[in-house]
């Protein structure tokens, strides 16, 4: 066993997995497995450049993790910075604070890296053709576990600045990233000087998302044949979270959500309720996170128009994503 540490620090949060690693077998084992919401890409769509407090949030999440990695002993330490940092001015003020504290060099990784690495972590359990936990939920609770996935799957990552659309079985067959994720298209569409502009969205502003990601969508489908996937695989915070709430649980359980199967017809009844919720409303969800509330709306869109496009009847949430993608590269 191999003992890393792997850092992934995207446009709204930074996340930590040290984890024991056997190549030979393919286990991988938690140790500690962390997130914080820091909205790292405050402003880049609109400004180029990293806030200065964006920047303070992402550092003070570093120094945390500095000191969960020193107290397990992680032999390697990797730190990949992904959409929000490719794009910003000033990003060489971002790598020498991580080098500062952690004392190694975030690698801003290509939307193909990231998509491969996406698609290694949320898929490796899945290539034997059953998941893990194969137990099957309560037909009430708005979903189920997978008994058996067939391939090739197409892995959609749906992060804050970007989704990243990847298919293959055992390998990877293509990929691509587009920029569209929840972040981007808040603060695209829904904010003005820092404020929403309508809450809940009206129609204007939701037609205009849709078209968005109907174009980003066009972009993907030019190099990812979608139309091919036989099992469609989500991740990051907004399609778990969206499966947090079709399995009404009262708080946010990833042992419950990891391999959980969500309909079509409950990402969209979500979806819907979402975009017609207030601030205070979307806040009082027993599942939903803090730092989501405001992006949470745009990001059920995305997957919604996802699963539409391609006529997935539903949707398998995986909890292992680009994380475990980066500590399987280090292995």
């Amino acid at each position: 066993m191999k003992r890393v540490a792997a850092v992934d620090c995207g446009t709204n949060s930074i996340r930590l997995l040290v984890a024991d690693l056997d190549p030979a077998t393919g286990e991988l084992k938690d140790l500690d497995r962390r997130m914080r919401i820091v909205r790292l890409g405050q402003g880049v769509d609109r400004t180029g450049r990293l806030a200065p407090e964006a920047l303070e949030r992402t550092f003070e999440a570093c120094r945390e993790y500095a000191g969960v990695i020193r107290e397990l002993g992680a032999e390697a330490v990797r730190f990949v910075a992904t959409s929000a940092s490719r794009d910003a001015g000033n990003r060489d003020d971002f790598v020498r604070g991580v080098v500062d504290i952690l004392g190694v060099e975030p690698e801003v990784i290509t939307g193909d890296q990231e998509a491969e690495y996406s698609f290694t972590g949320a898929t490796k359990e899945l290539t034997g053709g059953a998941a893990a936990g194969a137990e099957r939920l309560p037909a009430e609770a708005g979903g189920g576990r997978r008994e058996g996935v067939a391939q090739p799957y197409l892995v959609v990552d749906i992060g804050g600045g970007s989704t990243e659309f990847v298919l293959g079985g055992d390998t990877v067959e293509a990929a691509r990233s587009v920029d569209v994720g929840c972040v981007r298209m808040t603060e695209r569409h829904l904010v003005r000087d820092g404020e929403l502009v309508a809450d809940p969205p009206g129609e204007e502003q939701v037609r205009a998302m849709k078209a968005d990601i109907a174009r980003a969508l066009d972009l993907a489908a030019e190099t990812v044949p979608l139309d091919r996937a036989r099992t469609l695989v989500g991740l990051a915070g907004s399609v778990t979270t969206v499966a947090a709430i079709a399995l009404g649980l009262r708080e946010y359980d990833s042992a419950a959500i990891h391999h959980s199967r969500i309909p079509l017809a409950g990402v969209r009844e979500i979806t819907h309720r979402l975009l017609s919720a207030t601030h205070e409303e979307r806040a009082a969800i027993p599942s939903m996170h803090p730092g989501r509330v405001d992006v949470i709306a745009a990001g059920a869109l995305v997957l919604l128009s996802i699963m539409e496009r391609t006529g997935a009847e539903e949707v398998v949430v995986s909890e292992h994503d680009i994380l475990d993608g980066i500590a399987w590269s280090i292995a």
